[in-house]
């Protein structure tokens, strides 16, 4: 790594390559603008991070927006400041962003899967391939030292350079701009994850998959995946034109959401009169889900991560046998099951976190192979990186997935 011959370029402006300034631009969150998302980020030149033997520099050209950092800025449900600060981090800031496309700067001395001057996206499962723990787990994802980059690490996207380790780096899609390459990964390793991972219940040809929030950064890529590995994705969504975007991608039909108002949390088993009136709902929505596929099918496999609000439907409508898969809960944490159906009737309830490296380049080797549209539907200058999580925050961004322009920006901070 050489020193550049200026201590700070405007966005926009690259160093010569492989030439690293002392200083970079960056959208910082800190605590005490802890709050509105609108707010919670603000432009700052802060250090240009270093990086250790197994770590790569990446000059950022475009970074994806996932909720993730609507969770850091309002600093809730965790302080990823606070909690960083516990394990040794004296910088006082938040730099997030877990999605990335952009260009390799730096290596360090161990590195041999990238060099200087490749043309990268990032994945952001986070963890040393040499740490003890990460050696002994049977996946990287099940072993404590695991972090999400860019949210649960500092150094994220939402500055012009970002620090990652090496096996974080994927081959960016030539056919694709840098925005609409760093807006799916994140969101697309996740469902590849969710949807071939938990054997036996990883999608076949023929098998019904439910898919919730389907106009969506994860039910946009769940519906390409699933038709792209023979499934049926039946979609839920909030209106009919985001069900008619659904079907452009590949869902067999759609499933509106406010047609129904049985959602949140389950009436308690010994309250008869709510809990009948409450089942009616979920037949109601059973019903509806088979008039849409056509037959008197249940799902095999339901994809989750509103969580609170549709959780006893999913694990009630899920096919004998089933498994409900869910990645987040972004309607709340508490999800009531009647466990009546699901010891009687065998169904399976299921977590699961991000991707591992091998579940990661499976989902951009898809990418690559042009069988994922990355469904970009609106791209942010960088100073929109906080106005981009306020959509998200009140759930007014447009469908598919956001990205911000860093390095591939025409504006500049002065």
């Amino acid at each position: 790594m050489s020193i550049a011959t200026k201590d700070l370029y405007a966005l926009g402006e690259a160093p010569p390559l492989g030439q690293v300034p002392a200083t970079m631009h960056a959208m910082t969150i800190r605590q005490d603008r802890f709050g509105q998302p609108k707010d919670a980020f603000q432009p700052e030149v802060v250090p240009v991070p270093e990086i250790g033997p197994r770590e790569a520099l990446v000059y950022v050209m475009a970074a994806g927006i996932n909720y993730n950092n609507v969770w850091a800025a309002l600093g809730s449900p965790v302080d990823v400041i606070k909690t960083r600060a516990a394990g040794g981090d004296t910088t006082g800031f938040h730099i997030g962003g877990s999605d990335a496309s952009g260009i390799v700067y730096a290596v360090g001395a161990e590195v041999t899967n990238v060099k200087v001057g490749d043309e990268v996206v990032v994945h952001c499962g986070a963890w040393d391939p040499e740490a003890a723990d990460v050696k002994a787990a049977d996946d990287p994802m099940f072993a404590p030292s695991f972090r999400i980059w860019g949210y649960e690490t500092n150094w994220g996207s939402f500055a012009q350079f970002t620090k990652v380790w090496a096996h974080q780096l994927m081959p960016k899609a030539k056919h694709l701009t840098w925005e609409a390459a760093a807006a799916p990964t994140l969101v697309g390793a996740t469902a590849y994850r969710m949807l071939t991972n938990w054997t036996p219940h990883n999608v076949r040809p023929n098998d019904v998959v439910l898919i919730w929030g389907g106009a969506g950064g994860l039910g946009t890529m769940a519906i390409q995946l699933v038709r792209a590995m023979g499934g049926i994705p039946i979609a839920v969504v909030s209106s009919d034109a985001k069900g008619e975007y659904c079907k452009k991608l590949g869902a067999h039909g759609y499933l509106n959401r406010k047609d129904f108002t049985h959602w949140g949390r389950m009436p308690d088993w010994t309250d008869d009169a709510k809990y009948n009136e409450w089942i009616k709902g979920v037949r109601a929505f059973g019903k509806a889900f088979w008039d849409v596929l056509g037959e008197r099918r249940s799902p095999r496999i339901v994809f989750e991560h509103p969580g609170q609000d549709t959780v006893p439907t999913s694990t009630i409508l899920v096919d004998n046998g089933g498994m409900v898969v869910i990645c987040a809960g972004t309607s709340g944490f508490n999800a009531d099951v009647d466990l009546r159906y699901l010891w009687m009737r065998q169904k399976r309830l299921q977590g699961s976190h991000f991707a591992n490296d091998e579940q990661a380049n499976g989902f951009n080797q898809m990418v690559l192979d042009g069988k994922i549209d990355p469904c970009l539907s609106r791209v942010f200058p960088f100073s929109g990186t906080g106005e981009a999580h306020q959509l998200m925050h009140e759930g007014r961004n447009s469908d598919g997935n956001m990205a911000i322009l860093v390095g591939a920006a025409s504006e500049g901070l002065k």
